[in-house]
């Protein structure tokens, strides 16, 4: 039997009509008439061998065969897409500037592999800060992504979903007499407003017994029970204990995530890595919401 290859933009015509669910739809979509789209679709029945549409009163439905060659049409293009953009990526050079906060910084080594993988003429500069100055070098044009927490009321946010902020506090951290010892970052912190904020609202006395600019040194001030403090589950270092209300403190609330996009900032290098970064993100917020992911959400 002597196989035909089937035409891929009328593939694509089958995957547009049915998803804006007729042929006029389609024709307006792709600058066609509606006459061009039925032949197109005559054609395919005819090259398939079998009827892909029934009509259901005024309606065109697709039959089972045709539902069968939907499937089959959105792999095949999306196999086509792939590789058009793997090709093209490996000749597209320039510059894609991202910032992301310390708590996220796990996530990056995997969409950076894979970025790299599709476009590997086209260099990264990564910027690794405070969520503030993040929002800030966004603002100057400095960045053309950002993955931020807390900052999701903007224009040029997408929202990826809630992160649960923790009371993290050092296995033999105990709450004495006086002011509850706070380690935080800086001013501009998100985690650090939150607990102050909660504190102040519940009316327990504070104070900060200890700063840093870097995850690492806030991680050493708690090992060495310097105070307590509020943050993610992401990278806890695991003799540290942490909950949302640990040591009867007021339960944390949860943030908000959100990846920010330079406006007028627009290539397909771009897109992608928007993407992949997305993607990593909201994999990595419902491991740390699951039910079964408990154990991350350690008790003192």
């Amino acid at each position: 039997m002597l196989l035909r290859n089937l035409d891929l933009d009328i593939l694509r015509t089958l995957i547009t009509a049915h998803d804006l669910g007729g042929f006029a739809q389609a024709a307006d979509r792709l600058g066609r008439t509606p006459a061009a789209i039925s032949l197109q679709m005559k054609r395919l029945q005819e090259e398939l061998g079998t009827p892909l549409f029934r009509k259901q009163g005024r309606v065109l439905k697709l039959t089972e065969a045709g539902q069968t060659a939907l499937g089959y049409a959105r792999r095949m293009l999306a196999l086509n897409d792939d590789l058009l953009q793997t090709m093209q990526g490996a000749t597209l050079a320039g510059t894609v500037r991202i910032g992301a906060p310390q708590d996220f910084a796990a996530l990056l080594p995997d969409a950076l592999r894979q970025f790299a993988a599709l476009y590997p003429r086209t260099q990264i500069e990564l910027r690794i800060e405070g969520n503030g100055a993040i929002i800030e070098a966004l603002d100057k044009s400095q960045l053309d992504l950002a993955l931020t927490i807390g900052f999701a009321d903007r224009k040029d946010a997408l929202l990826l979903g809630e992160l649960p902020v923790l009371w993290i506090a050092s296995r033999a951290f105990r709450i004495q007499d006086g002011s509850l010892p706070l380690a935080v970052l800086g001013p501009q912190c998100a985690f650090r407003k939150a607990a102050v904020q909660q504190l102040e609202t519940a009316g327990i006395p504070h104070r900060i017994a200890a700063t840093s600019p870097s995850l690492d040194g806030l991680w050493a001030a708690l090992q060495g029970g310097l105070g307590i403090t509020a943050r993610t589950a992401m990278q806890l270092p695991a003799h540290l204990v942490a909950n949302r209300s640990l040591h009867r403190l007021p339960t944390l609330p949860t943030l908000p995530v959100a990846l920010h996009r330079r406006p007028n900032a627009a290539n397909s290098a771009l897109d992608a890595f928007h993407s992949l970064l997305g993607a990593a993100t909201r994999g990595a917020l419902a491991e740390l919401t699951h039910p079964q992911r408990s154990h991350v959400l350690r008790k003192a």
